[in-house]
C-alpha cells in the first residue's frame, strides 16, 4: 500500500516546489533561532550589574562649561554639596571618590609581557559600595600588596589591540592570574613600590580603584599637604529613572555618567531588533509552509482519482494521507537539524568577538534554541499532518479538493 503511493508520489512530484519550501523554511528557522540565541547571549551582558559594585549606583559629577573647563577646582564638590544630595530623599546614601594627590606610575603585565608603563590614576571608593569580600579588599601595609579593580575596557582594548598584532593570548576573568601589576608611588621626597594583585574588572566605572584604607595612608605620606576635593561622587538610589532625580540633577548642574542609561536604551533597541528579526524570520517559515501545503496539495490534485479508488476498496483515510505526511515529517526533521547546526556555527563565530569584548561572558546554554527548534518543528509538522489528513478526508466524503 504505502509503496504503491510512494510510486505516486514520485511520478508526480515537482522538485523546483519542494526546493523552494525546502530552503524558505530552513532560511525562516536559521533567522528564528539564531535571533532568540543571541538574544540569549548577549542580553544578560547588558543587563547584568557590576559585580564588584553595589547594586543601583550612579555616578554623579558637574557639568563641564566653557568657564569651568579653565578651573579645576569649580568642578569639586563642597562639602555642603554632598550634604544636601546625600539629604534628598531619591538618595540611599552618598559617597565621595577619593584621588591620589601624588604620582603614580603603573607597570602591568600579562603572562610575563609588559604591556603598560605610564603614569595613571588611581581612585578609591568607601568600602560601603564595594561588594567584596572584606578579605580580599583589604591593604595590608607588612605585606605591601594592593587589591586593585580594573575597568574592562582596558582589558578589551588589550585583547583587541596589543594581544592580536603580537600573537599574546587573550585575557578573561578566568584567567585573571595571567596579569601581574606594579604601582610605583612618588611624592613628599618619597618613593615605594607596591605589588598590585588584579582581584576583578568593573565595566560600570573607568577608574583604577584600589582600596580607600590604602589611599587614606598614601595620601597621607606622599601628600601630607594636599586638600582634595572630590570632583565625582557616588550615589546610590531606588530608581534612576525618577523624574525628580533627573530635575534635581538638571537644576544644580550636575549629571549623572550614562552607563546604566545606555545599556537600558541598547538593551530596548536589541529586544525591538531582535523581536523584528525573529518576526521576519517567522514570515518566511509562515510563506514556505503555504509552499509546501501548495505542493502537496497539487499531489494530491494530481492522484485525486486513483487515492479516492484506493478509499473506495476499503482503505482508511489515515493510511492513505501516511505517505504524503512522512514527507512533510522528513523534510520538516531536516530542516530542523540544518537549521539548529548551522546557527551553533555561527554562534561559535559571534560569541568569540563577544567574549573579548566582554572577557566575564561565559558560554550560555544552547539547550533553549533547541527547545524552540523542536517547539516551532512539532507545532509545523501536527499542522502539516492534520491538514493532509483533512483533505484526504474531503476526497474520500466525495467532495471537491
Amino acid at each position: 500500500m504505502i509503496q504503491m503511493l510512494w510510486k505516486l508520489l514520485r511520478k508526480h512530484i515537482s522538485l523546483p516546489q519542494f526546493a523552494g519550501f525546502f530552503f524558505a523554511n530552513l532560511i525562516g528557522m536559521i533567522i528564528m533561532l539564531l535571533g532568540f540565541q543571541f538574544y540569549r547571549d548577549v542580553m544578560p551582558l547588558l543587563t547584568a550589574e557590576d559585580g564588584f559594585l553595589k547594586t543601583g549606583f550612579v555616578v554623579v559629577s558637574k557639568k563641564v562649561g566653557t568657564a569651568q573647563a579653565l578651573s579645576q577646582r569649580s568642578l569639586s564638590f563642597s562639602a555642603a554639596e554632598v550634604d544636601e544630595l546625600a539629604s534628598q530623599p531619591f538618595a540611599e546614601s552618598v559617597g565621595q571618590f577619593m584621588t591620589a594627590e601624588f604620582k603614580v606610575d603603573a607597570s602591568m603585565s600579562i603572562n610575563g609581557r609588559q604591556i603598560l608603563n605610564s603614569e595613571l590614576p588611581i581612585e578609591s571608593v568607601p568600602d560601603e559600595f564595594v561588594d567584596i569580600s572584606p578579605e580580599s579588599w583589604h591593604f595590608d601595609d607588612s605585606i605591601g600588596v594592593v587589591p586593585i579593580i580594573l575597568p574592562r575596557s582596558y582589558i578589551a582594548m588589550y585583547n583587541f589591540g596589543f594581544a592580536k598584532s603580537k600573537s599574546l593570548p587573550k585575557v578573561s576573568e578566568g584567567l585573571i592570574g595571567m596579569i601581574t601589576f606594579d604601582l610605583f608611588l612618588h611624592g613628599n621626597g618619597q618613593e615605594s613600590r607596591y605589588k598590585g594583585k588584579v582581584i576583578g574588572f568593573s565595566g560600570r566605572l573607568n577608574a583604577i580603584l584600589v582600596p580607600q584604607e590604602f589611599m587614606l595612608k598614601a595620601n597621607a605620606a606622599f601628600a601630607p599637604n594636599a586638600t582634595p576635593s572630590p570632583t565625582r561622587l557616588i550615589m546610590t538610589t531606588g530608581n534612576l529613572a525618577e523624574e525628580n532625580v533627573a530635575q534635581y540633577l538638571e537644576d544644580h548642574g550636575y549629571e549623572a555618567e550614562e552607563d546604566r542609561l545606555n545599556a537600558e536604551k541598547t538593551t530596548f533597541f536589541l529586544r525591538l531588533l531582535v523581536s523584528a528579526v525573529m518576526l521576519i524570520g517567522f514570515v518566511i517559515s509562515l510563506l514556505s509552509f503555504f509552499i509546501l501545503m501548495l505542493s502537496i496539495y497539487l499531489l494530491v490534485q494530481k492522484n485525486a482519482e486513483k487515492l479516492q479508488n484506493l478509499l473506495l476498496i476499503g482503505y482508511r483515510p489515515s493510511k492513505v494521507a501516511l505517505p504524503y505526511q512522512l514527507l512533510t515529517v522528513a523534510m520538516n526533521a531536516l530542516v530542523l537539524v540544518l537549521a539548529l547546526v548551522l546557527v551553533y556555527i555561527l554562534r561559535s563565530y559571534y560569541m568569540s568577538t563577544v567574549q573579548v569584548l566582554f572577557p566575564m561572558a561565559s558560554h550560555t546554554s544552547f539547550w533553549p534554541a533547541i527547545v524552540l527548534g523542536v517547539a516551532l518543528f512539532l507545532g509545523v509538522t501536527l499542522l502539516n499532518v492534520a491538514i493532509i489528513y483533512r483533505k484526504i478526508v474531503r476526497i474520500w466524503q466525495g467532495k471537491t479538493i
